[in-house]
């Protein structure tokens, strides 16, 4: 098994497999398919990821397989728990952190975590935000080893743990 990983390509086609690999995570992972409410971004690819500078999405690839994604933009929810916390300008939010199953345990996510990190620090974010939640078994473990730190646990439906780390 050899990964590669790089940014994605502003390429229909490869657009169009990113979409169909995230979706397919999605509906294992969630048992969701598409839900616009939640899935904007990924529609809207070229939007999110490709055109702003100060954003990027990241494929490994084994061969030419999709195998993981990880996506970090500013951050640009408004969440009133923490307006005046975050803005764009300083801080960025990781996004679509999704590893196939066979490629899980293996450490590509973290290092898929750390081309994100360095990504952020070289446009000159000062921190990374995520959410993620509590009912996914390895998530918060995972994210606690490379020092993120939880902000906000909410007792809402989904189980919304919130997260940073100063970079």
């Amino acid at each position: 098994m050899e990964i590669s990983i790089r940014e994605i390509n502003d390429d229909a086609e490869e657009i169009c497999n990113v979409k169909e690999f995230l979706f397919d995570q999605i509906k294992k992972e969630y048992g969701i398919g598409p839900t616009p409410e939640f899935h904007y971004d990924i529609t809207g690819l070229r939007e999110y990821y490709i055109e702003p500078y100060m954003n990027n999405l990241f494929i490994a690839f084994d061969g030419d397989k999709i195998v993981a994604t990880a996506a970090i933009r500013a951050y640009d929810k408004d969440y009133e728990l923490f307006r005046g916390v975050y803005s764009k300008e300083d801080t960025a939010s990781i996004w679509r952190l999704m590893v196939d199953e066979e490629y899980r345990r293996n450490g590509l996510a973290r290092k898929l975590v750390g081309v994100m990190e360095d990504f952020a620090r070289n446009i000159g974010y000062s921190q990374i935000y995520l959410h993620t939640h509590r009912y996914l078994d390895a998530a918060l473990p995972f994210w606690k080893s490379i020092g993120y730190e939880i902000t906000i646990e909410e007792d809402d439906y989904d189980e919304t743990t919130h997260m940073v780390k100063n970079i």
